[in-house]
């Protein structure tokens, strides 16, 4: 019966000695607080430099001259050239256009004989007053024979004069009855044909020259300020002053590009758009593939040139006048900036920021200053 007791109890000892035993040996479990994970971020490095503002605007080109042939005599059209037709291309001189010439043909001779006329009249007009003359001074003519002989000898000099006026008139207008291109262009449409019968100053045609195109491009008020151009000017530019600019269109599938200069101002600003035009000028002739008429065209216009600035893509901007720095523990601080201008993607600072600096050009929603980050140069995130 004793030994029934004691076992057990024997048992329940031991096991109390094995687990106080156990828990004064065991090593202790010390908390542990687990470390932040920095948040990686891109940065670039502050690198003042000289930028050229650049403008951008758009517009199409247009002929620089353009003209209406208009006929300045009355006839029936009775030739035209093979290239008086819409698109067709011309020299300066060439014949367009030919209208009958018989009338004038027969008005220019009738004044060639009216002029044969009025000079053997004014050569016998001044043989009779030198005779009258010679009379008058041996007393032989009266005074009134003298005054009615010099005044035959005016009037016969006027109608002489009339004469070859008119000669040259008729000779003009047999002229004007072949019309000729004024310069080297282009047929832009025609309104005549042959066997149809012009009066003077109808319009027969409308050419352009394709020496030079000119470009209105619209430009914000707001950003003539990084244009280096004179307001007060009027006029074309001189050609110290006038902005360089570069245009671009897209032709046949491929980017052409023309180099143009900006010549001008128009002297009105849009009074709905508010917009300020300037017209830039190609030189065709000096290109291998001219700028066409009517082409739709990209303007990058040269501005202003501004040392020390420091160029950022636009999301590094915070708040619009502030970016974030990173120190030398990699911690992110506020630093305010003085903005010269936003554009595009781009903004250009012009003071707060030193050389060598690091600025953070990640999004972040939430920005702790002093908060800890993993910096990533830009360059390092494209490669």
């Amino acid at each position: 019966m004793r030994l029934k007791v004691a076992l057990p109890a024997a048992v329940v000892v031991a096991t109390l000695l094995a687990t106080i035993s156990l828990l004064a040996t065991s090593a202790r479990v010390q908390p542990t607080r687990p470390e932040a994970i920095p948040t990686a971020v891109r940065v670039t490095e502050v690198t003042p430099q000289q930028v050229r503002m650049v403008v951008h605007s758009q517009g199409t080109a247009a002929p620089r001259t353009e003209s209406d042939l208009v006929p300045e005599v009355a006839g029936k059209v009775v030739w035209i050239s093979p290239t008086l037709v819409s698109g067709g291309a011309f020299h300066e001189g060439e014949l367009l256009l030919r209208i009958d010439e018989r009338d004038y043909a027969a008005a220019a001779g009738r004044a060639r004989a009216a002029l044969q006329r009025a000079r053997a009249d004014n050569e016998h007009a001044r043989f009779e007053l030198r005779r009258l003359e010679q009379l008058e001074s041996r007393q032989l003519a009266s005074r009134s024979q003298m005054e009615n002989a010099l005044r035959v000898a005016r009037i016969s000099a006027a109608n002489l004069d009339d004469a070859r006026f008119a000669l040259e008139r008729a000779k003009l207008d047999h002229e004007r009855t072949n019309i000729r291109a004024p310069f080297n262009g282009l047929v832009r449409s025609k309104n005549v044909d042959v066997g149809q019968f012009v009066n003077r100053g109808n319009r027969i045609a409308t050419v352009y020259a394709t020496d030079s195109v000119e470009v209105r491009l619209p430009i914000a008020d707001e950003q003539l300020a990084y244009l280096n151009i004179p307001l007060s000017h009027i006029g074309e530019f001189e050609a110290a002053v006038a902005p360089g600019a570069t245009l671009r269109a897209l032709y046949g599938g491929q980017e052409h590009e023309w180099a143009a200069r900006v010549v001008r101002a128009e002297a009105e600003i849009d009074a709905q758009s508010r917009m300020v035009h300037l017209v830039a000028r190609v030189e065709n002739v000096r290109m291998t593939s001219p700028l066409r008429v009517g082409q739709f065209v990209r303007a990058d216009i040269e501005g202003r040139s501004a040392d020390g600035i420091v160029v950022l893509p636009r999301g590094a901007m915070r708040n619009d006048d502030r970016v974030l720095i990173l120190d030398d523990q990699d911690r992110l601080q506020y630093r305010d900036v003085e903005l010269l201008r936003v554009y595009r993607n781009k903004v250009y600072i012009v003071s707060g920021l030193n050389a060598g600096e690091r600025v953070c050009i990640s999004p972040l929603q939430t920005v702790v200053e002093g908060m800890r980050v993993s910096a990533r140069s830009d360059d390092e995130v494209d490669a």
